[in-house]
């Protein structure tokens, strides 16, 4: 192999594999400092959290939660949705929200306990990358992505033998 393509291959190698740490952080390492990533599914919130974005939201007590304060929370089941606090029941425990796109306030009052926490931070688009990884067979694809990189790693690595 000549000593051109053995370069460029130790570069891209390495690009791929900062590339696949940075994915890496973004998608499940920012768990290590409090931040639990979600996907926006729907328009709701736009255009402040476009569809296809990852949130990353903070756990909150309900008290630090103001009107005009978005907050992540779940609605039924596994549904998370993320919306903005417009009106504060204190004394029922509840918070009404309402969708920035949306003309008309939610349906139901969103309980305290189902308070998630408060979204800092949103990268678009990057939420169809997660939602595409999460599940064959996107799954299968960044496995085989990784065993590529490794073996690019590897053939770049590779010591040619010595004449002897």
């Amino acid at each position: 192999m000549n000593q051109t393509l053995k370069r460029t291959l130790h570069y891209v190698s390495w690009a791929l594999v900062l590339v696949v740490v940075i994915l890496a952080v973004l998608l499940a390492g920012v768990r290590l400092v409090g931040l639990t990533p979600y996907t926006v599914l729907s328009g709701s919130m736009e255009p402040v959290y476009p569809v296809g974005s990852l949130i990353y939201v903070r756990a909150a007590e309900p008290e630090s939660i103001a009107v005009g304060d978005a907050i992540t929370f779940r609605m039924s089941g596994q549904t998370v949705a993320t919306h903005r606090v417009i009106e504060i029941d204190s004394e029922n425990r509840r918070f009404y929200t309402q969708g920035d796109a949306n003309d008309v306030p939610d349906g139901a009052p969103v309980p305290f306990e189902n308070l998630i926490g408060r979204p800092i931070l949103c990268i678009p688009r990057l939420g169809y990358l997660s939602s595409y990884i999460s599940s064959p067979p996107g799954l299968y694809v960044a496995a085989a992505f990784a065993v590529f990189i490794l073996l690019l790693s590897l053939l770049a690595e590779r010591r040619p033998k010595q004449a002897k």
